[in-house]
């Protein structure tokens, strides 16, 4: 396997000293941010239309003895905000392009419409009753999800590129049976960016989601981030829990540095499961700690040697 990086934490180098640093510390991959909630610090939404920057783009990743693993555009191209909704839409469909350049991935969200025609806001289902609940809930599949990823599943195959998505929080798509599901309704392009995170904190089991997702054969890209789940503040408010990530003594869960919500006895049989089912990716380190620096919690996701906790500019967290 490749260690790789989603480098939305990076965003506030210049690209060229992000891919430096990379290669300083011994890294194998990078995953580009391209659009949506992670932003566009270098602005390659829309690169792919201008060979000239791309061979530029292929050569300094080339020269760092990096190669480009995924492009980044977690968003939500099914908002009922159209404006946003375009943007994203179209920030994938360039991401698309940009990742046939490359013959890498997408990563996206499956994105969250409204409950129903005419809402201005997306509408997180986590229950079926009351009864408007999964009337929504069908709504959402059948007239949103599926229709629109059937699309986009299209234009991926046509060009040679798979769509991998990660199961969040407060998007349709939120754990693995859904992201099969999706799949068989809308094309083999779509399969999984899988993130162990977001499986802690629903309960379900991330070595057991591996292997459900590698026999149906759509584990696309991995995430290396932690969960930490208090089980005291857990047992007030359990997981389905909307304080800010930031008030870590009061949240049910938090996002965590590998290693810090899990030890060795989740990570060894994880990776093992992901070989057995075939999958010889990357596993990219994404930080969203909120007890570590962006340097530190970086430095300790790594079983690098050479990593250093030194971070070399104050760079924003990542989003997704």
């Amino acid at each position: 396997m490749k260690l790789g990086v989603m480098s939305a934490c990076f965003g506030g180098m210049k690209l060229g000293a992000a891919l430096d640093y990379c290669q300083k510390v011994g890294l194998d991959a990078i995953e580009l941010p391209a659009g949506g909630y992670p932003g566009d610090p270098w602005k390659l939404n829309g690169v792919a239309k201008d060979k000239k920057r791309v061979a530029a783009l292929k050569k300094a990743v080339a020269d760092r003895g990096l190669v480009v693993q995924g492009i980044a555009v977690h968003g939500n191209p099914v908002h009922p905000n159209a404006k946003l909704a375009k943007a994203h839409a179209e920030a994938h469909r360039n991401a698309v392009l940009l990742a046939a350049e490359f013959e890498t991935v997408v990563i996206n969200f499956s994105g969250c419409p409204g409950g129903c025609p005419g809402d201005k806001t997306p509408n997180f289902v986590t229950c079926p009753w009351p009864t408007e609940f999964s009337d929504a809930a069908n709504y959402q599949w059948n007239k949103v999800i599926i229709p629109f990823w059937k699309k986009e599943n299209d234009f991926a195959a046509k060009h040679g590129v798979k769509i991998a998505f990660e199961a969040h929080p407060g998007m349709v798509l939120h754990n693995p049976e859904d992201i099969v599901r999706l799949r068989n309704a809308a094309g083999k392009a779509l399969g999984a960016n899988l993130d162990p995170s977001h499986f802690f904190w629903q309960g379900i089991d991330p070595v057991e989601a591996a292997r459900y997702l590698g026999e149906n054969k759509c584990i696309y890209h991995v995430h290396a981030k932690d969960c930490g789940i208090d089980k005291r503040a857990a047992g007030r408010v359990g997981n389905l829990d909307i304080k800010s990530y930031g008030d870590v003594k009061n949240r049910g869960w938090v996002f965590r540095t590998v290693g810090y919500g899990h030890g060795d006895e989740f990570w060894k049989p994880f990776v093992s499961m992901l070989r057995l089912y075939g999958y010889d990716g990357v596993i990219s380190i994404e930080h969203e700690d909120s007890l570590m620096s962006m340097g530190e919690g970086f430095w300790r996701s790594s079983p690098r040697p050479t990593i250093s906790p030194r971070w070399p500019t104050r760079s924003p967290s990542a989003t997704s």
